[in-house]
C-alpha cells in the first residue's frame, strides 16, 4: 500500500511539474495560436502499429507556414516524464499523458510558434508543429508485445514524420527538431535521425529546453538515477540501434540516454536551454531523499543548510558538464539562475525575461539558428537559485 500510494504522489508530482511546459494550452490567446488536433488514426495498423500507452492512434498540430516560411518547419515534442513498469504506467492511460483521448481540441502555441511578428521575428512565418505526447519514453520505446500498455514510442515519432514529410515537410528549406523536458531529450535523441529525413534543407537544427537531465555521478542519487534510465530503457524496449553506436561502443548502453554522454556523438548542431537550477531534476530526479524537499524546491527560505547545499552542487555540477562541451562549436547554450523547468511557453521565458550577453532567449536562438552568431552563455553569478527578479534577470557574468 505504502509503494502504491509514493507511485502514486510521484507520478502527480512529475506531471506537475513536467507539464509546466504546456499548461498555457487552456489559456485564451490570439485564435491564430490556437490549433485544432490532427489524430493520426492511419498509424494504428499493423504495419506501423503506432500507437500511444492505451493504444490509441498519436496525435499532433500544424499551424501552415506562410509568405517566405511555408517551405520552413518548427516542431516541438511535448513532454511529461517517464512511466516504468505496467503499474507506473497505467496512471496515465486516462490522461493527455498517455492517450489522445484526453488531448486538448486545440491547444495554445507558445512564445516559440507564435505567429505574432513582434513576438517572434525569426520564426512567426514557419509551418509549426506541436506533437503530443503519450508514450512516456521521449518517443524511444518499441515493444512489439501488445498489453494493457502499449510502449511504442519510436513509431509514433516515426508516423508522425512521414504524414509531415507527406504533407510538404520533405521540401523544408530550414527546419527546427524541439522539444521541452522529456521532449527536449527526446529532440536530443533523434536529432541525427530528423536531420536524415531531410537531405535537402538548408538548414537542420535541434533545440531542447530544459531537457538536459545530469549523471551527476558525484553527487547523490547518482545510482538511483543510473538504475531509473536503465528501466526507461529496458521497460520500453528502446533500441541499441536507435541511440548512438560511438557512445554504445564505450559505455552501458542505457547510460546513453544521459545527454552528457551523448552530446559529442550528435552531428546536428543543437542548442540547450537550461537553468542551473531546474526544479523537476532537484525535486524529483534523486538528488534528495527528504520528504520536504518539495517545499524548498518551492520557497528556499525553508530549505535546510544540507538542501541549500545540495542546489549549490547540482548548480555546479550542471554548469561543469555543459562547461565541458563548450568547444564544441556547433552547441548553443543559455542557462541562466532561476528556478524553473521549461521556457518556451511563457513570454517571459521565449522573448522577455531572461538575458544573458544582451539577449533573450528568443534573440539568442535565432542568431544561432541562422549563423548570424554562435552563443554559448552559462550564468556564474548565482551559487543559489533566483526566486525573486527573474522576470528582469540579466547575467553580469558568463563564459
Amino acid at each position: 500500500m505504502k509503494k502504491n500510494i509514493q507511485t502514486m504522489v510521484d507520478y502527480w508530482l512529475k506531471l506537475f511539474i513536467c507539464l509546466i511546459i504546456s499548461m498555457s494550452t487552456n489559456i485564451s490567446a490570439h485564435d491564430y495560436n490556437n490549433i485544432s488536433i490532427t489524430i493520426l488514426d492511419s498509424a494504428v495498423a499493423e504495419a506501423k502499429g503506432a500507437v500511444c500507452l492505451d493504444g490509441s492512434p498519436p496525435a499532433y498540430y500544424h499551424a501552415k507556414g506562410f509568405g517566405d516560411g511555408a517551405n520552413n518547419w518548427f516542431l516541438y515534442l511535448e513532454g511529461g516524464g517517464w512511466c516504468i513498469s505496467d503499474e507506473d504506467c497505467a496512471v496515465r492511460l486516462t490522461d493527455r499523458s498517455g492517450s489522445s483521448k484526453y488531448k486538448p481540441k486545440s491547444v495554445y502555441f507558445g512564445q516559440n510558434k507564435s505567429q505574432n511578428q513582434t513576438e517572434n521575428p525569426d520564426f512567426y512565418n514557419w509551418n509549426r508543429v506541436y506533437v503530443g505526447y503519450c508514450d512516456c519514453s521521449s518517443y524511444m520505446g518499441d515493444v512489439e508485445l501488445k498489453t494493457n500498455v502499449t510502449r511504442r514510442g519510436a513509431r509514433v515519432f516515426n508516423a508522425i514524420m512521414d504524414d509531415l514529410l507527406a504533407k510538404g515537410m520533405s521540401n523544408a528549406e530550414n527546419a527546427i527538431l524541439s522539444g521541452g523536458s522529456a521532449g527536449g531529450l527526446g529532440a536530443m535523441l533523434h536529432c541525427d535521425g530528423f536531420s536524415e529525413l531531410l537531405p535537402n534543407a538548408k538548414r537542420v537544427k535541434c533545440i531542447s529546453d530544459s531537457g538536459f537531465f545530469i549523471h551527476a555521478k558525484h553527487l547523490p542519487g547518482a545510482d538511483k538515477r543510473a538504475e531509473y534510465y536503465a528501466n526507461v530503457s529496458a521497460y520500453h524496449g528502446i533500441r541499441v540501434d536507435s541511440l548512438p553506436s560511438s557512445c554504445t561502443s564505450r559505455m552501458d548502453e542505457t547510460l546513453c540516454l544521459l545527454p552528457e554522454n551523448i552530446i559529442r556523438d550528435i552531428k546536428t548542431p543543437l542548442f540547450i536551454v537550461e537553468t542551473a537550477f531546474d526544479q523537476y531534476q532537484l525535486a524529483l530526479n534523486y538528488f534528495s531523499n527528504e520528504s520536504t524537499w518539495w517545499n524548498c524546491t518551492n520557497n528556499i527560505e525553508v530549505c535546510t543548510p544540507s538542501q541549500l547545499q545540495t542546489i549549490k552542487d547540482y548548480g555546479v555540477a550542471l554548469r561543469q558538464t555543459l562547461q565541458e562541451i563548450s568547444d564544441t562549436t556547433s552547441v548553443g547554450i543559455f542557462v541562466h539562475p532561476c528556478f524553473r523547468h521549461g521556457h518556451f511557453y511563457e513570454k517571459s521565458g521565449w522573448e522577455g525575461s531572461f538575458i544573458l550577453g544582451d539577449k533573450t532567449i528568443a534573440q539568442a536562438v535565432g542568431d544561432w539558428f541562422f549563423d548570424r552568431a554562435s552563443f554559448q552563455v552559462i550564468d556564474y553569478d548565482n551559487e543559489l537559485p533566483r526566486f525573486r527578479n527573474c522576470s528582469k534577470f540579466i547575467a553580469s557574468s558568463y563564459i
